[in-house]
């Protein structure tokens, strides 16, 4: 994050790109066309500036309240932006759909990829980046283990047990297991965020960090920024709902595989966190970016997953959750390699490149099952 959001104007790209998204999605009411040609690549290019200026209000909001709370409105901002693209896939299959509704596969395909998109690849360069600026950096190692603990927990229900459970076949979940699925996914979640920023708010805190190394935002600049953040992720859900069914046909016509739509999904919307997350391991602040990191993770799962199960259940629409063998490997291995590396409470680059070839091994996956 910026170190001088407090004593600076508001860059013109944050309030120019969801102004000019809203201006787009005007025009389109009015009758001009943003489904196809130059229109619809404008329509690409804002909505990525918009999760951009979404990200940057959420870091001024974010500085304004402070850490833990900071980098837990960061995570709810992007769940926002990673639902909403979600949905529109979903509900745009369903219109598109002559006779059977086909199953949705999006929300497992993306919240899958966030965690290995996180775990791996934000992570491994968050450790490598910190390796080599600072040789080895230290973090709270009982807050990093509580994420994970959480997360681990979190990605079996959600992603694993649908594979193995009896009252419905798999990749599915019964009615009445996906709603108790989706109520714990919500109730753990919320326990964290709980110990994250009350009960055990010091092991989430940079150790050895001064406490006022750089000014706060004004409160003035901040409640710009928090009615900006509503503003941009509005937008963004509502541009999502029209460059969805564009991009299931690219994935398509490209001969790729359905798994890339969830990677672009979860790829755009990290991009902005995983940017601030290697900037404070930069910085030499490895608990902030680890709560940036495992804080997105977290939340893909215990609130997306949440949401769109609530959407599926409520218009009837059938949701795939479980994972390919291929990946369920991936994943073990990911968690187990996570829960070394987090257990010394210290990095090392040598654990960077470890996570990155997983994020390779997965990326290779995902293009070439």
């Amino acid at each position: 994050m910026s170190s001088a959001v407090g004593v600076r104007r508001m860059p013109r790209r944050a309030w120019a790109a969801p102004a000019a998204a809203w201006a787009l999605l005007l025009a389109d009411q009015a009758g001009f066309s943003t489904h196809e040609g130059p229109a619809l690549t404008l329509a690409a290019l804002l909505l990525g500036a918009a999760i951009f200026a979404a990200v940057h209000h959420a870091e001024v909001v974010a500085e304004r309240v402070g850490q833990p709370f900071g980098a837990v409105l960061l995570a709810f901002a992007v769940t926002a932006i990673e639902a909403s693209l979600i949905v529109s896939l979903m509900l745009s299959a369903a219109a598109a759909a002559e006779d059977a509704v086909p199953p949705s596969e999006a929300a497992r395909d993306t919240v899958f990829a966030a965690m290995m998109l996180v775990l791996n690849g934000v992570v491994g360069l968050c450790l490598l980046i910190g390796g080599l600026r600072h040789r080895e950096q230290g973090f709270q190692a009982r807050g990093a283990a509580a994420a994970l603990g959480v997360l681990g927990t979190l990605a079996t229900l959600a992603l694993i047990l649908p594979d193995y459970t009896v009252a419905a076949p798999g990749p599915y979940y019964a009615p009445a297991q996906l709603v108790f699925v989706a109520t714990t996914s919500l109730l753990l979640y919320g326990l964290f965020i709980f110990v994250q920023t009350v009960r055990h708010r010091a092991d989430f805190l940079d150790a050895g960090l001064a406490p006022a190394e750089a000014p706060r935002p004004s409160a003035r600049i901040a409640t710009a920024s928090g009615a900006l953040l509503v503003a941009s992720l509005a937008a963004v859900i509502l541009l999502a709902d029209t460059l969805s069914p564009p991009l299931e046909a690219a994935v398509r016509e490209a001969g790729l595989p359905a798994a890339v739509v969830g990677l672009v999904i979860a790829g755009v919307t990290l991009l902005p966190e995983g940017v601030s997350a290697l900037r404070a391991a930069w910085a030499n602040r490895p608990q902030t970016s680890l709560n940036l990191a495992l804080g997105s993770a977290l939340s893909s799962i215990g609130l997306t997953i949440p949401l769109v199960a609530a959407v599926s259940l409520w218009l009837g629409l059938p949701l795939a959750l479980g994972l390919d063998d291929e990946h369920l490997v991936l994943l073990a291995l990911t968690l187990f390699v996570s829960t070394l590396t987090l257990a010394t409470g210290r990095t090392t680059v040598l654990q960077g490149g470890v996570h990155l070839v997983i994020a390779g091994a997965f990326l290779t996956i995902t293009l070439m099952p």
